[in-house]
Parts: C-alpha cells; sequence; structure tokens
C-alpha cells in the first residue's frame, strides 16, 4: 500500500502544481481515489498495475449497488480516468482502463436561476448607508453583471477592476486569465463600496490587502463568507428560495442567452473551455416561451 500512497501524493502535488487545481477540486479527487483505494483493498488489489478493465467493471458494479446518482458515478469515473492518465504519463502502468468506461447517458439537468423580479428583492435589501451594506451591493452586483465563479470573485483585487473601459481581469481555472464587461450598476455599487465601504472595514484591520472584498474584521472575504453573504441576504429578502454564488452564474448566462447573446461570446464570458459547457443555458424561461409565442404565432391572439 505504500505504493499506492506516493502514488497519490504525487498526483494531489501534480494536481496543484501543473493543473493548479482549486482546493475544492483537489479535496474530491482526493475523496474518489480514497474510495477507489479501499475498493482495492477490498478486493486484495495491491498494485494499479493489476487494474484492468474487469477490475473497473467490478468497482461500477459496486458504485451502482450503493445507488449512487449518475452524476456521482460519472464523477469518480472521471476522476480515476485523470488519475490513471498520470499513472500511464510517470510510467506506472502501460494503458489507462479508464479510458474506454461508457456510462449510460442520464437526463441533463437544467441549471436553476432566478427571474429579475426575485433579483429586484435582493438588488433592494442592502443598507448603503453602511460599509457592509454597500460592500454586498457591489458583490451581488459584480456576481451578476459578470457570471464569475465564487472563487473568482473572492481572488479580485482592485488593480483588476478597470472602471474606464467598464470590464474586470478575471483569473480563472488553471490560472486563465479573462477580463469580463460590467455595467452601469455595478459600476455605480462598486465605485461606492470602494471609495467609501471598504475604507471603513480596512480600517479595522490595520493591514494593507489588496483584495477587492473585505470581511467585517477588513481582511479579505472568502469564497465561504460570499456564500454566508448572499444567504443572509436571501434571509433579509424574505425570499423562499436557495439562492448560491452559481446560481448567479447560472442566472447570468441565462439572462444573456434570452435576450439574444451568442452563445461563443457567453462561453468567452464565464471562462468556458468547450461549448458543451455552455450549451445547458440554451433553456428559456417559461414567461420568455410565452412571450414569444404570442408574439409570433398567427392565431395565438386577436388581431
Amino acid at each position: 500500500m505504500k505504493a499506492l500512497l506516493n502514488d497519490r501524493i504525487a498526483f494531489v502535488e501534480y494536481l496543484k502544481v501543473e493543473k493548479a487545481a482549486s482546493p475544492y477540486t483537489v479535496a474530491f479527487y482526493q475523496k474518489d481515489l480514497d474510495a477507489f483505494f479501499a475498493f482495492m483493498a477490498e478486493e486484495a488489489i495491491e498494485d494499479v498495475k493489476h487494474i484492468d478493465k474487469k477490475v473497473v467493471r467490478l468497482f461500477l458494479t459496486r458504485l451502482y449497488e450503493r445507488r449512487l446518482s449518475r452524476k456521482s458515478v460519472a464523477r469518480k469515473m472521471s476522476s480515476l480516468r485523470s488519475f490513471f492518465r498520470f499513472l500511464e504519463r510517470e510510467g506506472r502502468v502501460n494503458a489507462n482502463p479508464f479510458t474506454t468506461v461508457v456510462l449510460p447517458k442520464g437526463e441533463q439537468t437544467i441549471p436553476g436561476f432566478l427571474y429579475e423580479a426575485e433579483l429586484e428583492k435582493l438588488f433592494d435589501v442592502s443598507d448603503l448607508s453602511t460599509p457592509l451594506g454597500q460592500r454586498n451591493q457591489a458583490l451581488l452586483e459584480l456576481l451578476y453583471a459578470t457570471g464569475v465563479r465564487v472563487g473568482e470573485c473572492a481572488a479580485v483585487e482592485l488593480e483588476d477592476i478597470d472602471f474606464f473601459i467598464g470590464a474586470m481581469l478575471v483569473r480563472g481555472k488553471g490560472r486563465k486569465e479573462r477580463y469580463v464587461p460590467f455595467g452601469r450598476f455595478a459600476a455605480i455599487a462598486l465605485e461606492m463600496y470602494i471609495e467609501d465601504g471598504r475604507n471603513q472595514l480596512l480600517s479595522k484591520s490595520g493591514i494593507t490587502t489588496d483584495a477587492l472584498f473585505l470581511n467585517a474584521k477588513g481582511t479579505a472575504l472568502t469564497p465561504r463568507g460570499i456564500r454566508l453573504i448572499l444567504s443572509n441576504m436571501v434571509e433579509k429578502a424574505a425570499m423562499t428560495i436557495h439562492v448560491h454564488p452559481h446560481k448567479l452564474r447560472h442566472t447570468f448566462a441565462t439572462h444573456m442567452l434570452n435576450e439574444g447573446a451568442d452563445l461563443r461570446i457567453v462561453q468567452e464570458l464565464l471562462g468556458h473551455e468547450h461549448l458543451s459547457s455552455t450549451q445547458i443555458y440554451t433553456h428559456v424561461s417559461k414567461e420568455r416561451l410565452r412571450h414569444v409565442y404570442m408574439e409570433s404565432h398567427p392565431r395565438a391572439q386577436d388581431s
């Protein structure tokens, strides 16, 4: 098992250094590897060199016996496929037994998003006379205006905001950078927060930081802190739905496409490597469907 432990350590280091994977992603890979290593121990398999297609099929059977969702099984297969690809590159195995694994296709889940009326409730909840209220408003406006991931948002620094061109530098997955524009409402909220609220928060810590968004103590806001802020805003707005940063990302993409934005432009804005990742947002709201139908069908309404 010492060889397995060394393989695990080397792979995690590869994810962190070469792939620049987030701690969240690394944690999922480690969890999937641990589950597979536990399976190997149950089957008395001591080395990855002994893993073949028959063993992979047996592992799949074990996963389905646990009644895991297709999404969970697919993620584990993807993690192990990457792991064995790494081992193949390092010369630990001669072939990747997970390459030919084919999972049954499941129904594609349409991402949840917010309607404009629901967003308005959130935009009206912050007290702009307080530094935290200004920060929360700027945070909400920026998440909706740009569709950035929560980790990307937490990593934004003051110098990344360019008010002259109305755009923000975003550091995405794999150290890839992109510029994302933002509109007037986000610009107004950001300027108010940077010129007033942020300075008040910064004075509480007595330190210097380039982080755009600060917590109540004046230090850099974390992704977890951003999620908590949104939950508190939802509670104040007396909303019964669950709102998380990624739902605002879904909302950004959905609203852009519903209003006619080009799919590839939205792909670029979201920082998606593959167009297929963006295509899940091509659904439209029921209101949009009904509006287009009523406006377009010759016998939908009285002339």
